[in-house]
């Protein structure tokens, strides 16, 4: 068995819960391979934030879903994306954040949605730090994009980021800086960045 067949022989709802269940001790055996997220700095306010990484069960096998936000917004226009967004004076927990803005951004309901677990947190540069939260999605369901932020709504299997042939390794100057980052695009979506980035630390995860 090749390695992304491995990877998705444990994707099953208890198996990703029971995975999640033992992320700290992961944190620590994958630390070496962390090299394209950022650390975020003495010098840099610290923003929490929380997205929710929605794993749709299908008839063909498990689809993440993820959204293009539109190209007008200030931060992260265009990209593709999970719903999320900073935590809130009255959300209970990081998972709360999760899912209030998933609802808020593209109208998945909680009551449709079973939290498995929590991924490492993930640091971006100016200062957030991101919780991915792992919500396993069981159809029917409806989703109506929020249009100031959500351009588009759509689905990838799951497999296509359990092979690490997919992830391709780049990086780009700015102000004499070099920022290195993930991709794996997919027919004609560029995923990269912190998605691309928590996407990997879930195949990692996964892989044990």
């Amino acid at each position: 068995m090749d390695e992304p067949d491995r990877a998705l022989s444990v994707v099953t709802r208890s198996a990703l819960a029971e995975r999640l269940a033992s992320a700290s001790r992961f944190v620590r055996t994958h630390a070496q391979d962390r090299w394209h997220q950022h650390t975020i700095t003495a010098d840099e306010t610290l923003k929490h934030a929380a997205v929710l990484v929605p794993l749709v069960e299908r008839s063909d096998g498990v689809h993440v879903l993820l959204t293009q936000r539109t190209a007008h917004l200030n931060g992260h226009a265009g990209q593709i994306s999970f719903p999320g967004g900073g935590v809130e004076p009255a959300d209970k927990h990081r998972q709360d954040t999760a899912l209030r803005e998933t609802e808020e951004e593209i109208g998945l309901a909680r009551q449709h949605i079973e939290v498995l677990g929590e991924l490492p947190q993930f640091e971006m540069r100016g200062g957030f730090c991101v919780t991915p939260v792992v919500g396993w999605v069981r159809p029917p369901y409806s989703v109506k994009a929020d249009p100031f932020e959500v351009q588009d709504i759509f689905e990838v299997p799951l497999a296509h980021f359990l092979d690490p042939d997919n992830y391709q390794r780049r990086s780009y100057r700015r102000d004499g800086q070099e920022h290195r980052y993930l991709a794996a695009p997919y027919q004609g979506r560029y995923v990269w960045g912190a998605t691309c980035g928590m996407l990997y630390l879930f195949y990692q995860l996964i892989r044990g």
